[in-house]
């Protein structure tokens, strides 16, 4: 099953706590139909001292969100939509905007 939501796509958020906000996908996790977006989700994470975080303490952290909480915003027209495919003249697949009919990629 291919996910249609890819890495540095702007996604706005359908339920929840963080309802109606939008942000950049940073990361996407295929087996789990998880998200992570930037500044979505932000949950508080103690962390020992380690070469990444050499103070340690408590930082803020994204957390996943499933998929089917998350919908593309199309870049040509702005909109929150679902996403179609098509198959171009070269024999490729795409994806589509379901409003605007534009490709998007």
């Amino acid at each position: 099953m291919g996910l249609k939501i890819k890495k540095n796509d702007t996604v706005v958020v359908l339920t929840g706590k963080n309802k109606g906000k939008s942000g950049r996908v940073l990361s996407v996790h295929p087996s789990k139909e998880k998200l992570i977006i930037e500044g979505i989700n932000v949950v508080k994470k103690h962390m020992k001292p380690n070469k990444q975080y050499s103070q340690g303490g408590i930082i803020d952290k994204e957390s996943p969100v499933h998929i089917s909480n998350a919908m593309l915003i199309c870049p040509k027209c702005s909109k929150p939509t679902r996403i179609g495919n098509a198959l171009l003249d070269e024999g490729r697949k795409a994806r589509t905007c379901k409003k605007c009919k534009e490709v998007i990629d």
